[in-house]
């Protein structure tokens, strides 16, 4: 598995099993940061085991071909994570592109490298479409996508169960091989 540095000393490389610990530090760390962006977690999500439960499914369905899971790392250090989930091989050849960084290092590219890496893999992996969703007011994220060529395409009411609530999305897609 290849890791690429993205921004600074920050490198991209697929997930991988053991991960769990620095995962969960990381999202032990960002607990506060991540809450407004993210489903309600249990407990056991800001665990070593709840995440390398988390770990061995995402590297389960990578091997599926229903996902291509990444983590950012300074170091040793997990700072973020990228994951194209739900992807959908045949005639569709999408998947959902999801992502997070670490609050320490963010407004630092870092983000928008990491989305670049990953739709160029997913280019590899000869995905035709990749969409994203943002909460209506996840400015930072929206410029993210846009900087990657993402189109905005809609507006998804009560489309996530985040933070507690059913809240809109806006929707956003990139072709691939288009360009």
């Amino acid at each position: 598995m290849t890791t690429a540095r993205l921004v600074g000393t920050v490198d991209i490389r697929p997930l991988l099993p053991g991960d769990g610990a620095a995962l969960a530090r990381a999202y032990a760390s960002n607990r506060e940061h991540l809450a407004p962006w993210e489903p309600l977690r249990p407990e056991s999500w800001f665990t070593e085991r709840g995440q390398e439960e988390n770990v061995a499914r995402l590297v389960d369905e990578r091997a599926a071909g229903r996902a291509l899971p990444w983590v950012l790392l300074d170091g040793d250090r997990v700072v973020g994570g990228m994951t194209v989930s739900g992807i959908v091989r045949g005639p569709f050849l999408s998947g959902n592109l999801g992502y997070w960084v670490d609050g320490t290092v963010t407004r630092r590219g870092i983000a928008t490298a990491a989305v670049a890496h990953v739709l160029d893999a997913c280019a590899r992996e000869g995905l035709h479409r990749v969409q994203a969703g943002t909460l209506v007011h996840n400015a930072a994220s929206q410029t993210v996508l846009l900087r990657n060529g993402f189109a905005r395409i809609g507006l998804a009411p009560r489309y996530l169960l985040i933070a507690g609530r059913w809240q809109d999305h806006v929707l956003y897609q990139r072709l691939l091989g288009d360009d």
